[in-house]
């Protein structure tokens, strides 16, 4: 779970940089460039003989240096020219010129700038290392015998036994066999409210116990836990570059040659050729190479994005790279499931009505005395909404099933029976007034559960009442797609293999811009083909699973509620850890964020450079004021992209 700092840190830049350097450590060397800089300055400025100035700043020079010059032997080694060797030059060039104050100022500054960015781009790693450290290190394993013993986390293995007292975090991923109590799962799905945990229930590393003891038996060991899978998928996508970031390396890898050659001219045309003075032409020249460092530029992305992706896995939001940030940013429509994206994915009762004498909770007692003997969904949705209602459900016998139409019972010495709308016709109860109720509750894309009574010698048959089913929308399903609308998207379609009128009748409670039933998983793939075509940048979101297809095609696919899915955290570019469709709008909102943050920290830089371009060539900018302007642009573009980890939820 842990792992440990390398010494030696290679910038986004592409400066390498050995925090110990040696004898001495980075900073103690900054200091003392730093303090020999300034003890030069002041020699220079009381008039002290030029050679202790001289002696103050080559030494300045070189302390500073030990962390640039080798550096730069290492890349023309390579056969590279990097910002590096730019300083290394202009410092060398400056001392040749007689600039020795402007050579130790450089050097210090741009080896101040360097330690400066190191630690502000290790901020968001550090996120990511903090994420990885929420399981604990030991678990406390329970034998066969009942003893507890407390050994490494990484040596129980799965189907063993561990114990997680209150207030503990939970080390490895497993199933509650013993004991109740809230958990908070944060660290994984970014939900700060708790959630109950009883016996079957899974657990996941890192998240926290409340204030029952939990007996769970493991079902993944340390090394692919949740928590673990979602440490590497975050090193993958920081290690994947973006699109803008594949364009930054390539204009720089063309970029700086041409800065060289620019600078080698500047040094060469207007003393060879018109008379000109050497010194001034060298001097801006110098001042040229230390302008132009692409430092800024190289590392306006990187930073952005893994910025973004470390905000999002705090909320629950694992992104897969660079790539499928930028293109959640870019998103025009989407395409969403239905089962278990937008509806619970389970059978509910959502209404009940008597059409007796009888009271609705005595319609709904007898209706669940029968199905509770079937394990069919609908079924189970009767009997699971009976025991909500904590209503006591009398005994049936002589149960008998009637395929296709439902079942019957025995309740109290008279059969009763409860069953779809074939039923209803094969009991020869089914009239004009019935048959216009049953047509209205079908309308609505739901399933019906009628129960009636069977003609005996106390009575005639009788349909007692209605038990109207369906897979109810999630509870905030309409508010998140409000969100994702407000986020940016011009079209959200709902795309599932339920009949059409169900899907319609779910659309427009949920609010959906169009919905499409009936359709195959080849069928879902040419209508998001279609989308694509309309909209250009199109998400689609699902399981993971199921709708494999569908996500492949998409620009991004989306799973969603991945926590317990291994299947759909592996296959998505984008995972939902929790069921909540309202994180895709943050994440959206975040992708667009990024999206205009590199845009922005690009054009900053850019426009830094051609202002004190033009002051070198005017004679206003000196070298120093030029590697300060660089090295604050470099900073302010770090800040600004670190803003991201903070970044709150726009869309409320």
């Amino acid at each position: 779970m842990h792992q440990q700092t390398h010494e030696v840190k290679k910038s986004d830049c592409g400066c390498e940089h050995d925090h110990s350097s040696g004898p001495l450590p980075q900073k103690t060397l900054i200091a003392v460039a730093g303090v020999l800089t300034g003890a030069g300055l002041i020699l220079l400025w009381s008039g002290i003989p030029e050679l202790w100035q001289m002696t103050a700043f080559a030494a300045a020079t070189l302390s500073g240096g030990a962390l640039v010059f080798p550096a730069a032997w290492k890349a023309l080694l390579k056969f590279k020219l990097d910002m590096n060797v730019l300083m290394t030059v202009a410092v060398v060039g400056a001392w040749i010129i007689g600039e020795h104050a402007e050579a130790a100022a450089v050097v210090f500054l741009f080896a101040l700038s360097e330690w400066l960015e190191g630690l502000s781009a290790e901020r968001a790693r550090n996120a990511v290392r903090s994420l990885m450290s929420l399981a604990p290190e030991t678990a406390l394993r329970k034998s066969e015998g009942g003893s507890v013993d407390e050994v490494p986390a990484a040596e129980v293995a799965a189907g063993e036994m561990i114990l997680v007292r209150s207030g503990q975090r939970i080390p490895l991923d497993g199933e509650v066999t013993g004991g109740r109590s809230a958990v908070n799962q944060a660290p994984i799905t970014g939900e700060s409210v708790p959630v109950e945990k009883e016996l079957g229930n899974e657990v996941y590393a890192g998240t926290v116990n409340g204030e029952g003891s939990l007996e769970i038996r493991v079902t993944k060991i340390a090394a692919d836990s949740t928590l673990a899978r979602i440490g590497r998928l975050i090193e993958e996508a920081e290690g994947s570059q973006a699109p803008t970031q594949r364009f930054v390396d390539k204009f720089a890898s063309i970029y700086t040659p041409l800065v060289f050659a620019a600078a080698i001219l500047t040094a060469l045309i207007a003393p060879l050729f018109f008379g000109a003075e050497w010194q001034p032409w060298i001097y801006k020249a110098l001042a040229l190479l230390v302008i132009a460092c692409p430092c800024a530029l190289v590392i306006a992305t990187p930073v952005s994005i893994v910025s973004g992706l470390t905000a999002l896995a705090r909320r629950g939001v694992l992104v897969k790279g660079g790539v499928h940030l930028e293109a959640l940013g870019k998103l025009k429509a989407l395409a969403v499931d239905k089962t278990g994206t937008i509806t619970e994915g389970k059978p509910k009762v959502v209404a009940l009505r008597s059409l007796s004498g009888e009271t609705e909770s005595h319609v709904l007692a007898l209706a669940a005395s029968i199905d509770s003997h079937s394990e069919h969904p609908i079924a189970r949705a009767v009997v699971d909404y009976a025991e909500e209602r904590q209503i006591s459900i009398p005994k049936s016998s002589d149960y008998e099933s009637i395929v296709g139409q439902g079942a019957e019972a025995v309740i109290k010495g008279q059969t009763y029976f409860v069953g779809n709308h074939r039923l209803v016709h094969s009991s020869g109860l089914c009239g004009a007034d019935l048959e216009a109720k049953l047509a209205e509750v079908e309308a609505k894309g739901l399933s019906l559960a009628v129960l009636g009574r069977r003609p005996s010698d106390n009575g005639a048959g009788e349909i007692l009442g209605l038990i109207s089913i369906g897979d109810a929308l999630r509870p905030k399903a309409r508010q998140s797609l409000d969100l994702l609308h407000t986020a940016g998207l011009e079209k959200i379609v709902m795309l599932s293999g339920d009949n059409q009128r169900t899907v319609d009748a779910i659309a427009k409670d949920a609010g959906l811009d169009e919905a499409f039933g009936d359709m195959m998983p080849d069928d879902k793939v040419a209508r998001l083909r279609e989308m694509i075509k309309r909209h250009g940048q199109v998400g689609m979101i699902g399981d993971g699973v199921n709708d494999a297809p569908a996500l492949a095609v998409a620009s991004v696919g989306i799973a969603m509620g991945a926590i317990g899915s291994d299947t759909a955290i592996e296959t998505a570019d984008v995972a939902l850890m929790e069921d909540d469709l309202s994180k895709l709008a943050y994440a959206i909102e975040l992708g667009k964020r990024t999206l205009g943050m590199i845009q922005f920290n690009i054009s900053f830089a850019l426009l830094v450079k051609a202002v004190f371009l033009i002051l070198t060539f005017a004679g206003h900018a000196t070298l120093w004021m030029a590697i300060l302007a660089d090295t604050g642009a470099t900073l302010m573009v770090i800040a600004n992209a670190l803003r991201l980890l903070s970044s709150p939820h726009k869309l409320q």
